[in-house]
This record gives C-alpha cells, sequence and structure tokens, in this order.
C-alpha cells in the first residue's frame, strides 16, 4: 500500500462541483486527481490509474457511491484501496452505514475547497 496519498479518483457526476474539488485537491493540496463522472467510468477508468485513495460521491444517477464501491472493489487491484464518500446526508446513523460499506471516513457537502485537501489527508491518515 502506498505510504503517501498522491493519486485521488473522485467520482462525482455534478461539474461545478467537480472543478472546484479538482482545484482544490490540486492547487490546494498537491495532489493528482482523475475525475469520473459516473459509477460505470470509474469502474473503466479505476484500474490502470492505480489510485491511492477513491473520494465517492454517494448521491448520483445509474450508480450511486455505495454501489461504485462495491463495484471497484470487486477489482483485485483496488480491493484494498482506501474509500471516502462524499455527501450532504451526515447522520450519524448513514456515516456508520458508509463506514460498514468500507469507507474510511464521510466528508460532509458542500466541502470548503481550502480545507477539502486537509480532510482527505485526515482520512487517509485514519486507514
Amino acid at each position: 500500500m502506498a505510504q503517501e496519498l498522491k493519486r485521488v479518483l473522485y467520482v462525482e457526476d455534478e461539474p461545478d462541483i467537480q472543478k472546484v474539488a479538482k482545484l482544490a485537491l490540486e492547487t490546494v493540496g498537491d495532489l493528482e486527481v482523475l475525475i469520473c463522472s459516473s459509477g460505470a467510468e470509474a469502474i473503466e477508468k479505476a484500474a490502470p490509474y492505480e489510485p491511492d485513495l477513491l473520494l465517492l460521491d454517494v448521491m448520483m444517477p445509474g450508480m450511486d457511491g455505495p454501489a461504485t464501491l462495491a463495484a471497484l472493489r470487486a477489482i483485485d487491484s483496488l480491493k484494498d484501496v482506501p474509500a471516502v464518500f462524499l455527501t450532504a446526508k451526515v447522520m450519524p446513523s448513514e456515516m456508520e452505514a458508509f463506514k460498514e460499506m468500507g469507507a474510511i471516513d464521510v466528508i460532509a457537502k458542500p466541502f470548503d475547497p481550502m480545507t477539502l485537501a486537509d480532510q482527505v489527508r485526515a482520512a487517509w491518515d485514519k486507514r
């Protein structure tokens, strides 16, 4: 497993949020980010990208975040990659459910672009 967080695969269907998150993670956080607009795109692109961390929006049309995570976990090279969910639903019971699905952390939306990279790194440190 990677010792340092460098490559993040971010699955998010909303173009405005994609732009803000990519800018926040790359410019502020000095991370490399691959954005996928759907679970299907993530399944296609994740393994060749070899991410250190999966960042998944929970609410997406078609395949939601949990379904996307389950599909990514079925790919051998990705089964142990830490995952973090991004969601506007941050009730304690829901956060527990996301963690039971295999997420190491849950980040609330809307997120602060200036602290998003720090939140992602803090989640990475929990793995």
